[in-house]
């Protein structure tokens, strides 16, 4: 059925559902199992204190990258608490080009992802996920 699982995996709480689910199902199927981050990009008002010191604008990317890899070591953990084995994927790209292409050049046959709690017309609108949803060619299993 499924041997290529992925999940979108960033510090959000929805991401944290998608990536407990997404466990649950990798270890029932015996499958690995491989997040992508894409990390977001300093607040633009970083540029201010940059301008006043420049050894602040490479101590911000430090503790930018320090996080992230923080996050990645937290949930390589839970997985193996689980008995599975997890991929980490971090990617300094825009969101939903990043997973995309992650999808597409790795053959993924299933993408978790978290859904976010908002009124249907907004979520339509406006979902980062239905527009990751309507452009990878695999299945999306949505995580509330």
């Amino acid at each position: 059925m499924y041997r290529n699982i992925a999940v979108a995996y960033n510090e959000s709480p929805e991401a944290d559902r998608a990536m407990a689910a997404a466990i649950h199902l990798a270890k029932a199927l015996n499958v690995g199992l491989h997040t992508i981050t894409v990390m977001e990009k300093l607040p633009p008002y970083t540029a201010f204190a940059a301008g006043s010191d420049p050894a602040i604008a490479c101590l911000l990317e430090e503790d930018r990258l320090k996080f992230y890899e923080q996050l990645q070591a937290k949930v390589r953990a839970a997985a193996a608490r689980e008995g599975v084995q997890l991929v980490t994927h971090l990617m300094d790209t825009e969101t939903v080009g990043g997973i995309v292409n992650y999808v597409c050049e790795h053959n993924v046959d299933l993408l978790v992802i978290g859904l976010h709690r908002r009124s249907d017309r907004v979520s339509r609108l406006w979902s980062t996920v239905y527009t990751i949803a309507q452009n990878v060619p695999c299945s999306v299993l949505g995580v509330h």
